[in-house]
């Protein structure tokens, strides 16, 4: 690797580091807000927790996305999952923010990145489909773990995400114990 590689890669980490301060909605069981690297890490962590339950996936390009997903963040900050339905521009914002993020790159390195963040975006593999679910089931953990603040409606857990678990047994059966503790989180119990 010549040297501008290096100098442009060792940009692009610089600029990814805003995710470790782009906070997110949720709360931390220690009471402060969760930033979208904590997110980005934690659904890594699920994804080889349960790595024996993915049999004939490739389990590198389900962490590659897992890492890429929220990306663009670093620029534009989160959309708390409360209020991503009503923001129809979120994605394409996404998309020119990580465009942007990527830019010290050389193209094949963003051209990669761009193509696992597209593949999640579009659920268009096994793997993108998977990250799509495990993400929502990381919210939801998350939302159930910590006090959130009012006026947080853990009702809202109930439906979040709930199309991406259809058809694999293993993210319905993680949801099903997840909407327990939502609605025992819901009636005020811990």
């Amino acid at each position: 690797m010549i040297r501008s590689q290096l100098q442009g890669c060792l940009d692009f980490i610089r600029h990814a580091e805003a995710l470790k301060h782009t906070l997110r909605s949720a709360h931390t069981s220690a009471g402060r807000h969760e930033s979208t690297a904590e997110h980005t890490w934690r659904l890594c962590l699920m994804a080889m927790v349960f790595e024996s339950e993915f049999a004939g996936l490739d389990m590198l390009k389900l962490l590659k996305i897992c890492l890429i997903h929220d990306l663009g963040e670093a620029i534009g900050g989160d959309t708390p999952a409360v209020a991503q339905a009503s923001d129809p521009d979120k994605s394409a914002r996404e998309r020119a923010d990580l465009q942007t993020l990527l830019a010290p790159l050389e193209v094949p390195h963003r051209a990669e990145f761009l193509a696992l963040w597209d593949e999640y975006e579009t659920a268009a593999s096994p793997e993108a489909r998977l990250a799509k679910g495990l993400d929502k089931l990381e919210t939801i953990i998350q939302h159930n773990q910590a006090e959130q603040p009012p006026p947080f409606d853990y009702h809202f857990n109930l439906e979040y995400g709930r199309k991406h678990m259809e058809g694999h047994p293993l993210l319905g059966a993680i949801r099903a114990l997840l909407d327990e503790d939502t609605r025992q989180r819901a009636a005020g119990g811990p």
